[in-house]
């Protein structure tokens, strides 16, 4: 089956990251699907099987944590006495070596310090009988008696390369019998010293027939020069490991454990009458992996050392303790399955017990669920006759509780519901009656605009243009005030009646007032309430040039884009200002604006009628409309200028602006 992903072009330039990283995308958004299908499908259970579920998570999820800590704890505690129990069993064993290795020196030395045995040794010329006959009952019996006191000794022999020497078997021999030994070209070189050499089988040097094999008897040999005042020769003192390490090669068989010997060129030597090592295949080739590992992490460390690996799916311990004079190791492998096996038993009986008992318990709890709950369904079904249109249905659920009380405050929501519906009743009678009136003010405003636009005729007639132009202002304005359909107009339509109340007010003044437009063409089609410029700039007519009627009076509407979704429109006039105090007073009731009342004091350039109210009921008509970050801020320099800053969100009616500004259908 080819896989679809070698399916795919490769791009070079992309490389396999590239791909990598999409796989793990792709991985994500499904892994978030599913969850996310989860969760709706969760949502959608009744709440008795929520809460039965999450009992079930509630009682599983801390058990297993528990379980699994603590049966963790009993492996760790099981491993650590483990480990305790063969590092003992190690220790002994090193004591008994150290003690043969003790033997073995002692007869050693003993045989190689008789001056007659070294004189021996190093002799010129062919000895006399009667002096080999004193040998051979003198120093020659006094080293048959070492090896004869000390029983565990295998061998005890002395070579020379000097020809006048006669062999005496089994003591004296010729080097050419070990001159084939692997570690006999190594003599030479110990310079008085020693060296320890293990041996599988213990050959017999008087082997007369090459068909004649002995048996596999694994052995530990001293090899050592002997001296006296130049080479002599070499003693070798051989013990059995069967002696040497007697728990080692003690031949009982133990299926859990088995201690190992390693020499220093990391050959391992054992009882082949276990069955441990070679009961698991492969288990000795990973012994001496794990030791080298050992080595190289640790060194030449003279402290016990240990290791925890796993073949097969089993478990092991190495534990190795050095044997400096040896340069050796003593290795204990220890099976750790058989227990761990108990103890995972355990855990899967105590995890079935729990699973158990948490299905006889989510059994229970689902029959009491049930009982506490059927008032809560009552509850729903009673809801879902209201959903439908019942809007008198009520339930009596008795008992306190969180149901009795959502009972309670259900029928009080139903009792209120009705109240609702009887006010929106009365209040839509009330609003066909205001209809009726508004369209019978609709009729009698058309009867002064008709009435104006005659006075327009014959102003016009008269060639009284001022006079025209003035009613034309004041009609324009006049519709602007009756034709209320909505909240929101244009910045366009705002400005015009703006235009045609200044042409109107220039009618009284010698020195008209100048408007000043600094808006860009594209701003024209926001969205402003309705009625907010006019009144900013009506208080700025009537009182911001009192004392000097003739001077230049100049009033400029700046707009500006604050941000992508904000304006603000500034209207500044050139009068007198506001005092200090009376412009902390009037920022103090924009920030009062959501209490009923005002705070005393004159609030105005002149007092509270003059500029207050108009200024709190466009702020607070602001807030109400867009929210309370918008509004307006006011700022005077006295004798200079007074400005008032309006904040809107940028909100287009229609088409146009450039491209930050939200659509509304609001016209």
């Amino acid at each position: 089956m080819v896989s679809d992903r070698l399916l795919l072009p490769f791009h070079p330039g992309l490389g396999y990251g590239y791909f990598m990283k999409r796989d793990v995308t792709v991985m994500m958004k499904r892994m978030a699907s599913l969850i996310q299908s989860f969760t709706y499908w969760i949502g959608r259970r009744s709440m008795q099987s929520r809460l039965v579920a999450a009992y079930i998570l509630i009682l599983l999820i801390p058990s297993m944590i528990v379980s699994n800590y603590f049966f963790k704890q009993i492996r760790d505690t099981y491993i650590s006495d483990a480990l305790n129990q063969n590092s003992f069993l190690l220790e002994i064993e090193k004591m008994n070596m150290l003690n043969q290795i003790e033997a073995i020196e002692m007869a050693a030395q003993l045989a190689i310090s008789d001056d007659g045995i070294k004189d021996y040794l190093r002799i010129n010329e062919e000895p006399e009988p009667a002096w080999l006959i004193d040998l051979a009952w003198g120093p020659f019996k006094d080293i048959q008696r070492i090896q004869t006191n000390n029983p565990n000794i295998t061998h005890l022999r002395l070579y020379t390369n000097n020809a006048n020497v006669t062999e005496m078997w089994p003591i004296i021999f010729q080097e050419k019998r070990i001159a084939s030994e692997p570690w006999f070209p190594k003599v030479k070189e110990l310079d008085g010293g020693e060296m320890w050499v293990f041996n599988h089988r213990d050959p017999d040097i008087l082997q007369r027939y090459a068909a004649d094999v002995s048996e596999e008897q694994p052995k530990v040999s001293l090899i050592r020069q002997v001296q006296s005042g130049n080479y002599s020769g070499v003693i070798q003192v051989d013990m059995l490991l069967k002696y040497f390490a007697p728990k080692t090669f003690a031949g009982i068989v133990d299926d859990s454990s088995q201690m190992v010997i390693v020499d220093q060129e990391g050959e391992l030597f054992m009882d082949r009458g276990q069955s441990f090592m070679t009961s698991h295949e492969g288990l000795r080739d990973e012994v001496e992996l794990q030791f080298a590992k050992l080595q190289l992490q640790t060194g030449d460390s003279e402290e016990t050392i240990h290791t925890r690996f796993s073949l097969d799916g089993s478990s092991f311990l190495l534990i190795a303790t050095p044997m400096e004079r040896l340069h050796a190791h003593v290795l204990n492998v220890v099976s750790l399955e058989g227990a761990l096996n108990n103890v995972s038993k355990a855990q899967g009986q105590i995890i079935a017990a729990n699973v158990v008992l948490i299905i006889l318990l989510s059994i229970i709890t689902y029959y009491l669920n049930s009982i506490i709950l059927k008032s809560l369904r009552r509850l729903t079904e009673t809801m879902k006759r209201v959903r439908k249109g019942e809007v008198t249905a009520a339930i009596a659920i008795r008992g306190g509780g969180e149901v009795g009380e959502l009972a309670h405050h259900f029928n009080k929501l139903i009792r209120t519901i009705n109240e609702l519906i009887a006010q929106g009743v009365r209040k839509q009678a009330v609003t066909k009656e205001a209809e009726l009136r508004t369209l019978h003010s609709q009729i009698d405003s058309h009867f002064l605009y008709n009435t104006l636009e005659n006075i327009k005729m014959l102003a016009e007639i008269e060639g009284q243009r001022t006079i025209s132009d003035a009613l034309t202002s004041l009609g324009g304005m006049m519709r602007y005030n009756f034709k209320w359909s909505g909240e929101y107009v244009k910045l366009r339509d705002e400005i015009r009646h703006i235009r045609n109340y200044i042409d109107v007010m220039n009618i009284r003044f010698d020195e008209p007032i100048r408007l000043e437009l600094n808006i860009p063409s594209e701003f024209m089609e926001l969205e402003v309430l309705k009625m907010s410029l006019q009144p900013i700039v009506e208080n700025a007519v009537k009182h911001a040039w009192p004392e000097f009627p003739d001077q230049e009076k100049q009033i400029k509407i700046d707009v500006i884009a604050w941000e992508e979704d904000q304006i603000t429109i500034n209207v500044t006039d050139n009068g007198i200002g506001i005092e200090p105090y009376r412009l902390g007073r009037l920022g103090e009731i924009l920030r009062t604006v959501d209490e009923e009342e005002l705070p005393s004091g004159d609030y105005g350039r002149g007092g509270v009628q003059a500029g207050g109210i108009g200024l709190r009921n466009v702020h607070q008509r602001i807030r109400l409309f867009y929210g309370n970050e918008y509004g307006i801020e006011v700022k005077s320099e006295v004798g200079k200028f007074t400005q008032v800053t309006m904040t809107f969100p940028k909100v287009l009616l229609t088409g146009g602006g450039s491209g930050h500004e939200k659509s509304d259908d609001r016209g």
